[in-house]
């Protein structure tokens, strides 16, 4: 699907379900990753991921047009644009929007690398995820020194 072809099918939507024209710019951006559309407020365009819509089809995508058009529409008229506003969620139920679109991407799994530091004198053992400079700090326990005992890569 091209942008253009994205502006015809937001314009018929807005005119089929909200009675009213879009006036504005409807394009996708690729740089979207975690959400499907975006309403910008200063210049009333609305931006949508082509992910979620390569990924799970139109029917999708209508749904998210019709999430962004809520915004869209009751923001124009001065109503409760935001999610958590009565208006908002009123007008998402009248038209059968969902609230909510499909996880795009899943969340990448930060490796879970351990540093272990022991303490010289006492022998304390200390578990960090971030590496740290062994001369800049010492010992809660003792005030010793530390050194580098392992570190782990799960």
């Amino acid at each position: 699907m091209t942008d253009q072809q994205l502006q015809l099918l937001v314009e018929k939507l807005s005119m089929e379900y909200f009675k009213q024209p879009f006036l504005h710019k409807a394009y996708f951006n690729s740089r979207l990753r975690t959400t499907g559309g975006r309403y910008l407020l200063r210049s009333h365009n609305i931006e949508f991921n082509k992910k979620s819509y390569e990924k799970f089809g139109m029917e999708e995508l209508r749904g998210i047009i019709l999430h962004e058009l809520c915004h869209y529409h009751l923001h124009i008229r001065g109503m409760g644009y935001k999610h958590r506003d009565t208006d908002f969620r009123t007008l998402l139920k009248k038209v059968g929007a969902p609230r909510f679109c499909s996880t795009i991407e899943e969340k990448k799994s930060r490796s879970t690398k351990l540093y272990i530091y022991e303490c010289v004198q006492c022998k304390q053992r200390y578990e960090r995820k971030r590496r740290m400079d062994v001369n800049k700090y010492r010992c809660g326990k003792c005030r010793g020194h530390l050194i580098t005992a392992s570190h782990k890569d799960n």
